[in-house]
């Protein structure tokens, strides 16, 4: 697959995925957007098992292109409500994916690369990272990304960071639940493929339907979700995943997935 601001590759069984603006920082322009969504899409449906969201250079991402935000504000109204549409796509594909995603963070990720953050299901970071939600500060609100954010990190951190655009680093974003490890710059790597390993030990229809699982609990009350559970359990446990996973375990071998 061939992007003008992203690049890809598969590696042990993981789909990598890397924002590719390093002189501007990783930052969101149109093009962007639409790179990084066509290069999801295109992983749906591939073997790979897990994908990895990271940046180029220094930076995970700056969020939002303010050179193209001052630009499009003569585009009128509708053209900026189709843009923004653009990243709530994206950021919807990215939270409701059928594979686990995982961000690799260092440096800074600020206003929509945030968003991008809240929006995968794991995140790793160097403790040299940085987070903020600058849009105040502009006279603008972090909205399309909102959701996401708020459900990550809950209503009363959301209005504290969100409303003073208070920058904080990776050891108080992995305390307010942003963030689910951090490690020293040069260890990064190794702690990203270590979260790696242990996904990919996972079933993958499992994996998809636990996402679906965290997703259903946290959005819809107790009693609606009550019947599915059973359901979906019951489904599993038929399935020719479950019968293998529990027959693996039960012969003390391998199952088949971790073989890939």
């Amino acid at each position: 697959m061939q992007f003008d601001t992203v690049k890809t590759h598969v590696r042990d069984s993981v789909a990598h995925i890397w924002m590719n603006r390093p002189d501007r920082r990783n930052a969101f322009n149109t093009q962007m957007v639409e790179d990084l969504t066509q290069a999801f899409e295109a992983f749906e449906q591939h073997d790979s098992r897990a994908v990895l969201l990271s940046g180029e250079g220094s930076a995970f991402s700056a969020g939002a292109d303010l050179e193209y935000m001052k630009s499009i504000k003569d585009a009128g109204r509708e053209e900026n409500i189709k843009d923004a549409d653009k990243l709530a796509d994206l950021l919807h594909l990215i939270y409701r994916f059928p594979k686990p995603v995982v961000a690799r963070i260092h440096g800074p990720a600020i206003g929509g690369g945030v968003g991008l953050v809240a929006a995968c299901d794991i995140a790793v970071a160097s403790q040299h990272s940085f987070f903020a939600f600058s849009e105040v500060r502009l006279g603008l609100v972090p909205a399309v990304i909102g959701p996401y954010v708020v459900r990550k990190i809950g209503e009363s951190a959301a209005r504290y960071y969100m409303l003073t655009a208070h920058r904080f680093h990776a050891e108080e974003a992995q305390r307010i639940g942003l963030i689910q490890k951090t490690t020293v710059l040069g260890d990064l790597d190794n702690a990203v493929n270590a979260v790696l390993a242990e996904l990919v030990q996972g079933g993958p229809e499992a994996l998809d339907a636990c996402k679906r699982l965290i997703q259903r609990i946290s959005e819809d009350p107790a009693d609606e979700v009550r019947p599915w559970t059973a359901e979906l359990i019951a489904d599993l446990r038929a399935s020719t995943e479950g019968q293998e996973g529990i027959g693996a375990f039960l012969e003390k071998r391998s199952a088949s997935w971790k073989s890939s």
